[in-house]
């Protein structure tokens, strides 16, 4: 399985700024002062790290070092550092010979190496904490595309440790985990790079929210749903709200006449897909007494394709929906006078799930919120209703506030209405 994230960065060096040095080092004008200057171009560009402050009596030692490194000249390389070292005076030269020996352990394929130049670098204090951060994170890359899991969990360690907001390395640590077989351990990896970029005014790539999804379903992790519904709130299609919605849906072990809450808001998002998708939300709906709303439902499907219409399952549900949804709309407003009358909550809260079917939010509202205030009210049940109910309406901070009230086994199924409201313009 392709699990790789990011692209890796070819060389360690490159980013470095090694390769253009010699020339900056060989160019520079003879000084009165011990330190050679950097080049006229540098009043508009700063110097590169360990380049500035690069001494006179060093520079001659450390081009021939540089050209022994690009040339790859292995039986002249350690004569060369030797005498490199032995003139080296400033903190930039220590830091370009480190630079240098970078170089030579990339080009000769030693990581192993890699990690103690890094050090050197950050040690002359030339380089800034958060250049030798991105050198390990870089590191880290090629360590993983070798296998070398346990090279690239060291490298980006280092590098969180010393810049721990480097979103890019998190996730990476977290790939480095599952190819680690530590696929729990990998999923808050994936949870927290999501919220650093979140937090940083970047929106995190598709792929981040995905590779998290599967990998925290696969392990049962109980971060699956949270996941699941970041990713649907940034990136809300309707076939990633039916995976989403499904994910939670087979894990729950929620009866169908609690899911049909997390159906319905499928049907919103037009997630429903496939008879199966159409023949369990018809099913509920009809068992639980609103064939007027499977009816909707189905018309509402056959007219966008959604399904076929002439399979059979098909063709029975809408038959034993039509049958039994006659006079159901017509009867209700009579029956609210009565729901609204009563001291008891539970015919209204019915009427209100049926106004809901039909499409009528505002008296769904209505007719929930007169529930609220009566006996033996379900006070999570009505939240969630209710905060359906203006969702659906495109009511977005009342349904916010009720549906933030939802408790108990029912938070769930209202935080996936939560985040399709806010997912919502």
């Amino acid at each position: 399985m392709q699990s790789m994230l990011i692209p890796t960065v070819a060389a360690l060096a490159a980013l470095a700024g090694a390769a253009p040095a010699a020339a900056q080092v060989r160019g520079a004008p003879e000084q009165k002062t011990e330190t050679a200057a950097a080049p006229a171009a540098a009043a508009a560009t700063p110097p590169k790290p360990c380049q500035a402050g690069i001494t006179k009596g060093a520079r001659n030692a450390l081009v021939a070092l540089q050209a022994a490194v690009v040339a790859k000249d292995a039986a002249n390389l350690p004569a060369r550092l030797a005498a490199a070292e032995a003139l080296a005076k400033s903190n930039d030269d220590r830091c370009f010979i480190a630079q240098m020996r970078m170089k030579a352990a990339v080009d000769s394929n030693d990581l192993k190496a890699v990690p103690a130049t890094l050090e050197a670098q950050l040690a002359s204090g030339s380089v800034p904490a958060e250049k030798v951060a991105g050198l390990y994170e870089s590191l880290g890359k090629m360590q993983f595309e070798k296998n070398d899991f346990a090279g690239a969990e060291a490298s980006y360690n280092r590098a969180l440790a010393l810049v721990p907001g480097r979103a890019d390395a998190v996730i990476m640590l977290g790939e480095t985990r599952y190819k680690q077989n530590r696929a729990a351990d990998a999923v808050p990896l994936y949870q927290k790079a999501i919220a650093l970029e979140v937090a940083a005014g970047r929106k995190p790539a598709e792929n981040w929210y995905k590779r998290a999804v599967a990998v925290a379903s696969g392990a049962n992790s109980p971060l699956t749903p949270a996941l699941a519904r970041e990713w649907v709130q940034a990136y809300p299609s309707p076939k990633n709200w039916r995976d989403a919605i499904t994910l939670y849906a087979q894990s729950s072990g929620l009866p169908a006449t609690t899911l049909v809450d997390l159906y319905r808001l499928q049907r919103l998002t037009r997630g429903l897909t496939g008879e199966a998708d159409h023949a369990r939300y018809a099913d509920v709906l009809i068992s639980k007494g609103f064939p007027g709303e499977a009816k909707a439902m189905l018309d509402e499907s056959f007219a966008a394709n959604a399904v076929d219409r002439s399979r059979a399952s098909m063709k029975s549900f809408h038959a034993l929906a039509t049958t039994k949804a006659a006079g159901d709309r017509a009867s209700l407003d009579g029956q609210a006078k009565a729901a609204l009358a009563s001291p008891a909550a539970k015919q209204a809260m019915v009427l209100g799930e049926a106004y809901y079917g039909y499409g009528d939010y505002a008296k769904a509202a209505e007719m929930i919120r007169a529930a609220q205030g009566k006996s033996g009210v379900d006070a999570e049940l009505a939240n969630l209703r209710l905060g359906m109910a203006l969702a659906a309406s495109g009511d977005k901070a009342g349904a916010t506030a009720a549906l933030a009230k939802v408790t108990g086994p029912r938070a769930e199924i209202a935080r996936y209405w939560q985040a399709y409201v806010a997912a919502r313009p």
